[in-house]
């Protein structure tokens, strides 16, 4: 079996590409590369792992066939097109929690270098100014801090915070009255928290909802003799109005570690009073560097050699004990989905998927992605389980999801109904000896069946003589039946017959075959 191949294009601690072969990968490390000369090299690649300098665009990823994976060692991705990743069915990772304490210290740290104006006094003390009156601090004890974002970093952050006695306030969407009382800060709104706060600090991704959140209405709003620090991403504050708020004092500090453009080697806050800057900092730590290098190698392979799913932004979590329970049923939710692929005729709006019995003890999203997978690949051959949900959410479909424990016919179930112009149709498979998937109903027809290779179904009206007929025809234009599966409605009513073949069936087979007595449909289908 080929190993795995992995790209590490951005400089990271020696120890990843040691865990990438230990783990049954082949590793390169080629860094330093232009964007021209990475898409030359890519397409023989089944991962790529990076930091922040590779940029992940749409020309490198159509460049990438192979590709499955990228790993951010580090948790900002803004340098990935995750959109367009998602629709090439690469998953996207990144290490959340690698670096948090290290951004979270840096954050307390800059906090601290503000209150006490630390750089200022300590480049006049080493001019030999002794400038012990120039410089006249705030203490961070009984101050209150506000928190934009109270993830992991901030939440780190937070527990920081109330260690020095400082009271927090917390503006987050996600963040519940629980999850709050927990942190044992005051949950509150944006423009609450931004009134009150003597410090703030920033601890969110940067989005389309998140871009200038801190922007010149809302600066102005601040407190007076507020101090903001920023060791998020840059593009959170609006610079140009932070400058003009420190140069009239209304702002009393700030200080940031990210800027929106960077490399930032020009900047109209450099040289502003009361403004400290330092070279996107928050994660250079040698433990952080060190943790997040070893996460995205063993996350990475992981998932390419065992299908664990971990800290994706774009699939799922499948962890590696989970993987090989799942599997089988994602095997059997795949076929599923292209069985009801290839039967279901017309626009599909809603589809469901029900686990019954074991199947509902189960992580139901990864089953999911599966029948959607299976069932998508009637569009396009590209799809797996990455971009199927993507796909179908970009279509409108919708999708429900039930669960089952209660046993029914079957130990454990899976049934897959989608809506059609003629009403609901629906397919059951189960897992039988090895978790062996096996079909067991169609279209509310019960049938044992394997759904393997080339096959023929056909809908007819039981009645004697119908299987020499079909028999007949497929041994006259030699093909071989390999299995026959049979079941009926009842007696003298619709039937339904699934034959595997040794060859896809030709076209003018078929047609004979619509024309035999009794017959309503006649499909090929392929697994």
């Amino acid at each position: 079996m080929t190993k795995p191949k992995v790209l590490i294009s951005d400089k990271m601690d020696p120890n990843a590409a040691r865990i990438f072969q230990e783990r049954g990968c082949d590793v390169d490390v080629i860094t330093g590369k232009t964007p021209e000369e990475l898409k030359e090299i890519i397409g023989q690649y089944d991962g790529l792992a990076i930091r922040s300098s590779t940029k992940v665009t749409p020309e490198i990823l159509d460049a990438a066939p192979r590709l499955k994976v990228i790993g951010r060692a580090g948790i900002g991705v803004d340098n990935i097109d995750i959109p367009y990743a998602s629709s090439q069915g690469v998953v996207v990772m990144n290490t959340p929690f690698g670096n948090s304490i290290t951004t979270a210290e840096h954050a307390i740290a800059l906090m601290f270098a503000l209150a006490r104006q630390i750089p200022e006094a300590n480049a006049q003390t080493q001019e030999g100014k002794w400038p012990k009156n120039a410089f006249m601090g705030v203490e961070v004890t009984g101050k209150t801090l506000g928190l934009i974002g109270a993830g992991n970093i901030g939440s780190i952050v937070a527990s920081r915070a109330l260690g020095l006695r400082m009271k927090v306030l917390a503006y987050d969407p996600f963040l519940t009255e629980e999850r709050a009382i927990e942190l044992g800060v005051e949950k509150a709104d944006l423009e609450d928290l931004v009134s009150r706060a003597d410090f703030i600090t920033l601890h969110t991704p940067l989005t389309d909802q998140t871009r200038n959140i801190l922007n010149r209405d809302r600066l102005e709003k601040t407190k007076k003799g507020v101090r903001i620090v920023n060791c998020a991403r840059g593009g959170l504050i609006d610079e140009a109005a932070l400058k003009d708020l420190l140069d009239s004092g209304h702002i009393a500090g700030a200080a940031l570690d990210v800027f929106k453009d960077e490399p930032a080697k020009e900047s109209p806050l450099f040289g502003t009073p009361n403004f400290i800057c330092t070279p996107h900092l928050g994660a250079s730590t040698t433990e952080a560097q060190v943790n997040v290098a070893l996460q995205v190698a063993e996350q990475m392979a992981d998932f390419l050699v065992n299908g664990g799913v971990t800290n994706a932004l774009n699939m799922p979590s499948l962890s590696a004990e989970e993987a090989p329970k799942l599997k089988p049923y994602m095997a059997l939710a795949e076929k599923l989905g292209s069985l009801i692929g290839q039967l279901a005729h017309g626009n599909l709006p809603k589809i469901s998927i029900e686990s019954v019995g074991a199947a509902a003890e189960l992580n139901q999203k990864p089953i999911t992605a599966a029948v959607l997978s299976g069932l998508m690949k009637q569009f396009s051959q590209s799809v797996n389980m990455v971009n199927a949900p993507f796909l179908a959410k970009e279509r409108g479909m919708e999708v429900r999801e039930i669960r089952n424990t209660r046993e029914g016919v079957y130990h454990t179930l899976v049934r897959v109904t989608v809506s059609t112009s003629q009403g609901d149709r629906s397919v059951a498979g189960t897992l039988f000896g090895s978790n062996a998937p096996r079909l067991v109903e169609i279209f509310g027809i019960g049938i044992e069946a394997d759904l393997e290779g080339h096959m023929l179904y056909i809908v007819n009206q039981d009645a004697p003589g119908f299987i020499g007929r079909i028999g007949s025809l497929l041994g006259e234009n030699g093909i071989n039946i390999g299995t026959f599966h049979l079941g009926r409605r009842d007696a003298g009513g619709e039937a339904v017959l699934l034959l595997s073949v040794d060859q896809a069936i030709p076209q003018d087979v078929i047609d004979k075959a619509c024309k035999l007595q009794g017959v309503k449909t006649v499909k090929a289908l392929a697994f």
